[in-house]
């Protein structure tokens, strides 16, 4: 992964490197041949000689380290600024006083730009804002006063860099994001070759050991039971990775096995209602969910997802261990809809009423008084012979959960 981003982002500052390169060499030659011209004029010429020298072997030594931002280390910026910043200071020694306070060029003249636009490059604006104020506080003390045409020159190779800077730092974090797209793009491709290979393997042999177990029966039924389990979990992790981590807890004392959701981190945004039901999904309990995802607020997906699992823990209790239980999942444009359809024997009327008058208040606050801390609402429907659906209706604009959804 390192060396993947490393490489992408050459990709994009190479241009500018090789650009700063040229630079460097061309600005080099302009400083030279500016005092060839101006030779007789300085005052002690044999000093700017001696400097021309030593900027021309530091410039062409150099020059591999300024190929790409791995060789350019922060030690050699700091030398290359060392000897810009000299180079500004020495003018008003080599040359006449004259044409120092006339504006003439120092002795790096314009090559001192390259110095800090290799800041601006390397580190990005921050850089390169503090190699310029440190090249403008060495133009005002050669000048000795603020000159207008220095201050002009200090102003244009501050923005200049800082500016370059800026425009790396985006391009920085440009690249980041689209190797991050590329590798999301390879595992989506990646899962989808895997989920096709299973499909036409693990997932067809899971769902026929789960038939020939229920048609044998004995430990055979078993472990077809167990088979089918398995291919919906991971049928569903290879459609797209929507199930979390759950897990299994046995209940002793009624020998029933519940599938619980596993706690999920805090989020500030919308969360997948779908991947806290799946978890709920088994040999005996069947999912519907749309293609998309189905989006709620955090704390209302987990009541809901909460609600559903009382509802299958009633069907556990009430209509038998070999009851058959269906989830359906709807989104519609102003709330979600959850139904919990099974095949058990129904309520009978009145039911519902006793276990209220005697206590027990599982449909009543586990259901209908979750819906209704969220702002929806909480139908049960069973007919005697029938079955019993459950019917949860929650709207989508949820923005607080009071009472309890708001600790859990």
């Amino acid at each position: 992964m390192a060396e993947r981003e490393r490489v992408m982002r050459m990709s994009v500052e190479q241009p500018l490197w090789r650009a700063l390169t040229a630079y460097r060499v061309l600005t080099m030659l302009y400083a030279v041949g500016l005092f060839a011209t101006a030779y007789e004029e300085f005052a002690r010429p044999w000093i700017a000689v001696a400097y021309y020298a030593v900027l021309a072997v530091w410039t062409l030594a150099t020059l591999p380290r300024v190929a790409n931002a791995a060789r350019c280390t922060k030690r050699f910026l700091a030398a290359d600024l060392t000897i810009a910043v000299a180079g500004i200071l020495l003018t008003p020694v080599a040359d006449a006083h004259e044409r120092v306070l006339a504006g003439g060029p120092t002795l790096p003249s314009i090559w001192t730009a390259g110095s800090v636009l290799a800041f601006a490059v390397k580190g990005g604006w921050r850089w390169a804002a503090l190699a310029s104020s440190l090249v403008a506080a060495a133009n005002l003390v050669e000048r000795g006063s603020p000159a207008r045409d220095t201050v002009h020159n200090v102003i244009l190779v501050c923005i200049a860099s800082i500016a370059i800077g800026y425009v790396v730092e985006v391009a920085r974090a440009s690249e980041r994001t689209l190797a991050r797209a590329l590798e999301i793009e390879a595992a989506t491709r990646e899962r989808e070759r895997l989920a096709r290979d299973i499909h036409d393997s693990v997932l067809q042999v899971l769902a026929m050991v789960q038939r020939r177990g229920a048609v044998i029966g004995g430990e055979a039924a078993e472990l077809g039971r167990m088979a089918g389990e398995q291919e919906v979990a991971l049928r569903t992790l290879v459609s797209g990775g929507l199930v979390p981590v759950s897990r299994v807890s046995e209940d002793a004392a009624e020998g029933a096995v519940v599938r619980a959701v596993e706690e999920q981190p805090e989020e500030s945004g919308p969360v997948d209602l779908r991947a806290l039901l799946a978890p709920y999904a088994g040999a005996k309990v069947s999912l519907a969910e749309p293609g998309a995802p189905v989006p709620l607020a955090p704390a209302a997906a987990r009541e809901v997802a909460a609600a559903v699992g009382a509802a299958l823990d009633n069907v556990r209790r009430h209509a038998g261990e070999q009851a058959r239980a269906w989830i359906l999942v709807e989104d519609e444009p102003d709330e979600v809809i959850v139904t919990v359809r099974d095949d058990g024997p129904g309520i009978p009327e009145g039911r519902l009423a006793q276990a209220e008058g005697e206590g027990r208040l599982g449909v009543a606050l586990s259901i209908r008084g979750r819906l209704r801390d969220l702002g929806g609402s909480a139908e049960l429907i069973s007919v005697p012979g029938q079955g019993t659906e459950v019917e949860l209706k929650v709207p989508k604009d949820v923005t607080t959960v009071r009472g309890k959804a708001e600790q859990r």
